[in-house]
């Protein structure tokens, strides 16, 4: 089992930036793809970024390429998403996620935390 917790949501202006961390416990974290999904009101939820298990590879949805950032640390179990830029649309709960390398399924998720853009 992995227990993952997000942090570092909040209020912000448009233009503005966060960062968001997403903390994990139990199993060695190394071994799992991680992934941010976000949810907005109304909305489905959608993939935002993923990083693989060593943090070589990562891969955004267009719409933030250029302005998000993915990254791991794995001696902290810990991965990060810097938001740069925001826009409104930016406005969701952010969720964690992760799976073994072997899954093509996230299996594992956290509670979520929520980002707000004002404009």
């Amino acid at each position: 089992q992995v227990q993952l917790v997000e942090s570092g949501g909040g209020l912000v202006q448009a233009g503005g930036s966060l960062r968001l961390s997403c903390a994990a416990s139990g199993r060695t974290f190394s071994g799992y793809v991680v992934g941010w999904f976000r949810q907005a009101p109304g909305k489905e939820r959608e993939f935002v970024t993923s990083v693989s298990a060593s943090g070589g590879t990562t891969n955004y949805a267009d719409s933030v390429k250029g302005r998000f950032t993915i990254s791991r640390d794995n001696t902290k179990n810990t991965v990060y998403l810097q938001m740069n830029s925001l826009k409104p649309e930016d406005t969701a709960i952010y969720y964690c996620a992760a799976r073994p390398i072997i899954v093509t399924k996230y299996n594992y998720w956290g509670k979520g935390t929520q980002v707000t853009v004002s404009s």
